[in-house]
């Protein structure tokens, strides 16, 4: 939804286009589960007060849905309440040539409020006159280079534009983003602190930085600067918040194949390192025979046994044509479908990413080998597609066949970070994009053809294939196969992970924005098209890699029954989000008990019965979900600090006091749990900023 920005000029706010954050000075569903609170609500500043003062002056004024200081001697302002470990979002534009700060910590021992509080800079970067810029804590820490120019990182927006601050502090680290850029990280009091304290104008001040809590202050630099969209939570002492959870369902994760010999898999190479299995999908055909197919992301297909134990057979083989590398892994084999006449027919699909340079994806159609149910031929590919990718990264991947008949291609922006040639919202590329084709025809030179009724068909300078645009890295999409809807799960870059429902030409803001929050300073505004909120989003304190699922369908799980499986990739959280199709609206996030370890897909049977994936060691990495005896309880809340945070808590199935190895219960120490994990976490995060 496209929204109204405000601009300073004489003196005045004036109206003017191109912004793209919706429901300004509201809490939404998601952020209200995630412990969310507003510290303002576009209507009264009743949180705050002046600076050793009992009241606020009326320089501070609220006007349409903004607290703006617009006169001289507004004085500086703190919250009523104090805060030790919180998380902050707020918005603000300054005039031209403005200046403000943000304090944290402050307390009113000393005769001013940055005496005792750090300051986050706010100014006009370009006609600011402080050598200290926006984003920066003020002559403590700056941003490091833009990767692409080499120049210090300032990704705020022009004079009169909003820009977004989101603020971490707590006892383990303080870390700031600005429109969705990582500024700079921090431990106050640590040796770096203190080295930099030190050679600062506040190392004289005793009091500076050393409060266990205090007020947050919005600085009277003597220009006008206004704010919106202020929210805190309350975090521990790690940063995290409440988990966006309303209980727990009656669902747990079972081993399943593990007595399965994957043909042609060894756990070690030839060069004795190791060998994990990536199972990358799994699927069924269609076809009436209750076959289950797994896919690595090397490229064999394998056909499971279905007796759950066994060699596997090798229905297709294109290790030779795909590219795979641990280094690079958002390459690979990433995509399979089978056509809805796949019985008939014997046609399926792959997409992968070629083996030769330069780099690209392919999606290519398949036949079964002539008289053959069990075995592809190799020698009958057709490619459909070749798509040039700049980068390893963002390859989304997912094909599937819509109720239409027509296969739908996920494609993420060509990678890196940060989309850098902006191909999310251009409409003369493919990437960043969902696409439709129709492979039962062909169009004159295409192997396909392109719908007659694609949203941007006859548009000058468009694609024709494009079905919807704006995403990052959709891993993965999937049609609820009882009501045709597409669902949607984007990567995000540094702060959120989304859901969204796919619609006919919808764009979902990115790089516009990252979920629903602001991000960078695209000069591309307005949108090619007005954005589409995601129906759910959670952030980068919850989880950082958001894998995509399908609604179930299954008859095995009535409590599963019409919700949407997803996971994050490093967290290992596994939820079922319960969304209303029909009113649009999310009804409830629920947990599943997990292993806690990276899920790199979801799959089906042709029953609808659900399945995810981890990468094994050992060739042990297909989970399937089965009911436990026991009814869906709520979160319990546990309080850290000032913070409530539910606990995930597994009711165990009665019997043996130890379960079966093969049922997967959430641990009750989640801090052992987490050093378990710390390594593999740490490489993952390093690896994320591309992701």
């Amino acid at each position: 939804m496209q929204r109204i920005l405000g601009i300073f000029a004489s003196g005045c706010l004036l109206a003017a286009g191109g912004g793209v954050i919706a429901g300004e000075n509201t809490i939404s569903l998601a952020e209200e589960k995630a412990g969310w609170k507003l510290l303002f609500d576009g209507k009264s500043a009743s949180a705050f007060r002046n600076f050793k003062k009992d009241t606020l002056s009326p320089q501070w004024k609220v006007t349409n849905g903004e607290l703006v200081r617009s006169e001289k001697g507004a004085g500086d302002i703190i919250t009523k309440d104090q805060f030790g470990n919180f998380e902050l979002l707020l918005e603000f534009k300054v005039a031209k040539g403005g200046n403000s700060g943000l304090m944290f910590k402050v307390t009113e021992d000393a005769a001013q409020p940055w005496h005792t509080g750090p300051e986050v800079q706010i100014q006009d970067n370009v006609d600011g006159h402080d050598p200290q810029k926006a984003g920066w804590l003020y002559q403590l820490y700056s941003t490091g280079n833009n990767p692409f120019t080499q120049k210090p990182l300032d990704t705020t927006r022009q004079a009169g534009q909003w820009n977004q601050f989101r603020l971490l502090v707590c006892e383990d680290r303080a870390e700031l983003f600005v429109n969705g850029s990582h500024y700079w990280t921090c431990k106050i009091g640590d040796k770096n602190w203190n080295e930099r304290l030190a050679k600062s104008k506040f190392a004289k001040l005793e009091g500076f930085a050393k409060a266990a809590k205090g007020h947050i202050c919005l600085q009277d630099h003597g220009d006008e600067v206004a704010f919106r969209n202020i929210k805190i939570r309350e975090v521990d002492a790690r940063g995290n918040p409440r988990q966006p959870i309303d209980g727990n369902l009656p669902v747990k994760l079972e081993t399943v194949y593990s007595g399965v010999k994957w043909s042609g898999y060894k756990p070690v190479d030839d060069q004795d390192k190791p060998n994990p299995l990536r199972p990358i999908i799994i699927t069924h055909a269609g076809d009436g025979s209750g076959r289950l197919f797994m896919a690595d992301q090397h490229g064999v297909i394998h056909t499971v046994p279905q007796s759950g134990s066994g060699e596997s057979k090798v229905f297709l083989d294109l290790t030779s044509r795909v590219r795979y590398s641990d280094k690079e892994n958002e390459e690979g084999f990433l995509g399979l479908a089978f056509h809805p006449r796949f019985r008939e027919n014997g046609e399926f699909f792959c997409y992968f990413t070629n083996r030769e340079m330069p780099r690209k994806s392919i999606v290519s159609r398949f036949k079964l080998k002539a008289g053959s149910k069990d075995l592809a031929d190799l020698k009958s590919e057709e490619v459909l597609m070749e798509i040039a990718q700049p980068f390893w990264n963002h390859n989304g991947g997912t094909i599937a066949f819509g109720p239409d008949g027509k296969l739908y291609v996920a494609l993420g922006d060509g990678g890196a970070a940060n989309d850098p040639f902006e191909a999310g919202q251009r409409l003369d590329t493919v990437l960043g994009k969902i696409l439709r084709l129709d492979v039962d025809r062909k169009d004159s030179g295409l192997n396909y053809a392109i719908p007659k009724d694609n949203p941007f068909v006859g548009r000058e300078g468009a694609k024709g294939e494009i079905w919807a645009l704006g995403l990052r890295n959709p891993w993965r999409i999937a049609f609820d196969s009882k009501t045709g809807v597409l669902f949607c799960a984007d990567v995000g870059q540094n702060l959120w992970e989304e859901i969204n429902v796919i619609t006919k030409g919808g764009n979902y803001g990115w790089n516009l924005r990252e979920a629903n929050q602001p991000f960078g300073n695209s000069k591309r505004q307005p949108p090619v098209t007005p954005l589409i909120d995601p129906i759910w989003e959670y952030d980068h304190q919850v989880g950082k890699s958001i894998t995509g699922g399908f609604v179930y369908r299954g008859k095995a799980i009535p409590e599963l029954v019409g919700k949407y499986l997803y996971a994050d990739y490093v967290s290992g959280k596994v939820w079922a989000l319960d969304y209303d199709q029909q009113t649009g609206k999310v009804k409830g996030n629920y947990a599943i008990a997990s292993p806690m370890l990276p899920v790199i897909t979801f799959g089906e049977d042709e029953a609808g019965e659900a399945y995810l994936t981890i990468v094994s060691a050992e060739g042990k990495g297909i989970y399937k979900f089965v009911p436990t005896t026991t009814a869906a309880v709520p979160a319990p809340v546990i309080r850290t600090g000032n913070a409530e945070v539910p606990r995930l808590v597994v009711q165990p199935e009665p019997g043996p006091a130890t379960p079966p190895t093969s049922v997967i219960q959430t641990p009750v120490d989640e801090t052992a749990q987490r050093r378990a994990r710390a390594g593999m976490i740490s490489r993952l995060i390093a690896r994320l900023r591309g992701r």
